[in-house]
C-alpha cells in the first residue's frame, strides 16, 4: 500500500497528517485484518492441542 500523505504544519511542528480519502479506507481495512489475524492467532493459542470435531460430526450433531 503507497500512502501519499501531505503533513500540516502549526508554528513550525508537524501537526496533521492528510491522506486521501481512499487511502483512509485502505488502511482502515488493512487495520481490520489485522485485529482480526490477531484475534484468530489468540483464538488458535487458547485452544492449543485439543482435540478438534470432524465436520460431519458436528453436521450429524446439528441434525444435518
Amino acid at each position: 500500500m503507497t500512502l501519499h500523505p501531505q503533513i500540516i504544519q502549526k508554528e513550525g511542528r508537524s501537526e496533521f497528517v492528510v491522506i486521501p480519502y481512499q487511502e483512509y479506507l485502505d488502511v482502515q481495512e488493512a487495520l481490520e485484518d489485522l485485529h482480526d489475524l490477531q484475534a484468530l492467532q489468540e483464538a488458535r493459542a487458547a485452544h492449543e492441542g485439543e482435540t478438534g470435531i470432524p465436520i460431519r460430526e458436528v453436521g450429524a450433531r446439528l441434525g444435518f
